[in-house]
């Protein structure tokens, strides 16, 4: 769920005083508080493969630590922290965990150490696989660790063992990841702002009692009545009724919304006239589609989640992998949802989805795991206030968390912190185009590996140079390639990401594949000609 191309920097910048390294294999006698270190092993250069895992290939010579953290009774944390043997670039980037993770990241660490980074990640308490929330019915204990304890925990740890191994610790520290991630990222901002110095949220399921109560309300939706269910075979047709009433407004017909906010797609223009067919939907399936866009609300008419943007729904990774599924009861946001409500809010594995209202179990989930899981709160008063930069970033296609989530969560900052403070370390990229954390028809590349690899092109370049050099992101240029992975294939387009309420705008002349045909203004500029 989460790539290793956002997982990019993190950690906790502490002014150490120099003094002797430390040998790898002497760093196993190291003394923690509430943790041991179980190996510390030199690894050559070369591929290393992670127990259970794939191999993490084309790694340089490090000293590779391990662990377990127990700040608590029924705690059982591990980390690990790999530091470079030689070619050390002074920082540290800790990386987060998708889902309910259950399992250290590799692959984000092979990333952050290749480019030079001390790194270090938990499996955040316990072993499971990321759609399973099953280990933590009756243990309080684990969810506090899932919730925000153990990313912080790894970060103090880490820090420790990285200034003993070269001496000194990091003079810069950065984290960022996507999706649970993304929440981690908010978590740590928000309770505890002296551990980072730079922070990177993608597509933050930071208000996760909302975020699941609205996938059980989706699950409602598409399984409550079988005629209601959407197969995946009618997503092709919904998207390419989307994009005929909203790709045009932007002046652009580039098989993007730019800024769907403004789309307003009737769902009821589907309604079939004659015989059924994949080309068009019954009236309780419009009525379906006309939840998932709306989301769900309260018995006063509240919104209580946004609901889902429209113009992405056929994609690879879209709503056939998340909200419809490939057949019922088979997408992420169906596990997602039965499991947190079945595991966390009401410890009964009989929980069935049916029984699901709105008022009453959201607020269940809210009085239970809001105070643990929820990273909401806007006051980042204590992370600016010592020189911390966050960014956040969502694509507007995603099928897993509703674009306009973060949006929400942005504008709340602003309220609270006022418009200028907020301007002097918070920034806003919304992805036209891309889905849950990649991928999907729009440029999506913009982290680690992008194309040119500086602060124009990369969104965690960009977020040192503003930590480091006061130098604040304005745009971000994206980029997609002719085969949607692989940089091998060549650029097919270039887009400017825009700090929000910015968007893109052509500016009538170049070609509408590079983004030096765009400028960035605000929805209801003109753009001179």
């Amino acid at each position: 769920m989460v790539r290793a191309v956002f997982a990019l920097f993190a950690c906790i910048a502490v002014a150490t005083p120099a003094s002797a390294a430390t040998p790898c294999e002497a760093l196993a006698h190291l003394t923690l508080p509430d943790a041991s270190i179980t190996s510390a092993v030199p690894v050559p250069a070369g591929s290393s493969t992670p127990p259970g895992g794939r191999p993490v290939v084309n790694l340089p010579a490090f000293c590779k630590v391990t662990g377990v953290i127990n700040p608590a009774a029924d705690s059982n944390i591990r980390f690990e922290v790999w530091m470079p043997s030689s070619g050390w670039n002074g920082k540290f980037e800790g990386t987060g965990n998708g889902g309910f993770a259950g399992a250290i990241n590799y692959s984000d660490m092979g990333a952050a150490l290749s480019r030079g980074y001390a790194t270090a990640s938990t499996d955040s308490g316990h072993q499971a696989g990321m759609t399973d929330a099953a280990w933590a019915m009756g243990h309080a204990e684990k969810i506090a660790d899932f919730g925000y304890r153990a990313i912080h925990e790894t970060a103090e740890k880490a820090r420790a063992v990285i200034s003993a191994f070269y001496g000194q610790g990091p003079r810069h520290s950065y984290f960022a990841s996507c999706s649970n991630g993304g929440r981690q990222a908010l978590m740590e901002a928000q309770r505890y702002p002296a551990d980072y110095d730079g922070i990177i949220a993608g597509a933050p399921a930071n208000y996760w009692t909302h975020l699941l109560a609205s996938a059980a309300f989706d699950i409602q939706a598409t399984l409550a009545d079988p005629g209601s269910y959407i197969p995946a075979r009618k997503l092709p047709a919904i998207q390419a009724a989307a994009l005929s009433a909203c790709d045009a407004l932007d002046g652009v017909k580039d098989g993007l919304i730019e800024n769907p906010v403004r789309c307003h797609f009737e769902p009821a223009a589907m309604l079939c006239r004659g015989p059924e067919s994949d080309s068009c939907l019954t009236a309780t399936q419009v009525e379906t589609l006309t939840k998932i866009y709306t989301g769900p609300r309260n018995s006063k008419g509240e919104q209580v989640f946004p609901g889902y943007s429209p113009g992405g729904e056929a994609e690879p990774g879209g709503w056939a992998a998340w909200i419809t599924g490939s057949a019922p009861q088979q997408a992420a946001m169906y596990l997602f949802g039965t499991h947190f409500f079945q595991s966390m809010v009401f410890a009964d594995p009989a929980w069935d989805f049916r029984t699901f209202q709105v008022d009453r179990d959201t607020k269940t989930a809210d009085d239970k795991m809001a105070r643990i899981l929820n990273a909401t709160d806007a006051d980042l008063k204590r992370f600016k206030d010592r020189g911390g930069k966050l960014i956040l970033y969502h694509g507007w296609s995603d099928a897993a968390i509703p674009a306009q989530s973060t949006i929400d969560y942005y504008q709340t900052v602003v309220s609270k912190m006022g418009a200028r403070d907020s301007a002097s370390f918070v920034r806003l990229f919304m992805v036209p185009g891309m889905q849950h954390c990649g991928g999907g028809s729009g440029p999506n590349t913009f982290g680690a590996g992008a194309a040119e690899g500086d602060a124009q092109h990369d969104m965690g370049r960009a977020l040192e140079h503003w930590v480091e050099n006061g130098v604040a992101p304005e745009q971000i240029v994206a980029t997609g390639y002719k085969s949607r992975s692989d940089p091998a294939s060549g650029v097919a387009r270039t887009r400017p990401l825009c700090a929000y309420p910015q968007i893109a705008r052509w500016k009538g002349s170049g070609s509408t594949d590079d983004a030096a045909s765009f400028v960035c203004v605000k929805p209801d500029s003109p753009v001179s000609r």
